[in-house]
């Protein structure tokens, strides 16, 4: 397909990736922005594409993946989140950010400097895969697999420090229970 007719046809596919996006996320701003993503990479790959293959459908796909995309990445920005620890707030909350705090960086103990620092790219200074490939000469594929398992290992160093923590937990309360009894 060349270039002109993919402009050609974008119109019509900007509304049915539209209509995805909208579907997917339920508002205009989020729709508008994997409408957009989408026909980025179908502009990248226009001249690619066979003129004879379903471009709706393909279109309509790849809006999909961009949706779950997008979504997989908010759901890890959320986990990654730890709540601001300004002077502001209550005492309460600044303790429970600080505690948040050291579990994470207790779990990211556990990477290997290399995990550690494309960890926390991704998660701490959220920059997007592109970003880091440029800043670190990395391919993307490989960040892409080793932020994978940097992320499962910390999720799995996490499950570990919080049930040992509900493990001393269950036995202090036990052994006060205990005591009150007697």
């Amino acid at each position: 397909m060349t270039r002109s007719e993919f402009e050609h046809i974008a119109v019509q596919l900007h509304q049915k990736v539209l209509k995805v996006g909208l579907d997917f996320f339920g508002n205009m701003e989020d729709a508008e922005d994997i409408s957009q993503e989408t026909m980025v990479q179908l502009w990248r790959y226009c001249e690619h594409i066979d003129a004879e293959r379903n471009v709706e459908a393909l279109a309509i796909k790849i809006a999909k993946n961009c949706c779950v995309s997008e979504w997989r990445r908010r759901r890890m920005n959320l986990v990654y989140q730890i709540p601001d620890c300004s002077d502001n707030s209550d005492p309460q909350t600044q303790l429970e950010a600080e505690d948040m705090q050291r579990l994470l960086a207790e779990a990211e103990a556990q990477l290997n400097p290399s995990e550690r620092k494309l960890f926390n790219m991704r998660y701490t200074e959220e920059l997007s895969t592109e970003e880091i490939a440029k800043q670190t000469g990395i391919p993307k594929t490989s960040i892409n697999a080793m932020v994978s398992t940097a992320r499962r290992k910390v999720i799995t160093a996490l499950r570990i420090i919080l049930s040992a923590v509900a493990s001393w937990l269950l036995g202090l309360f036990t052994s006060k229970f205990d005591r009150d009894i007697e």
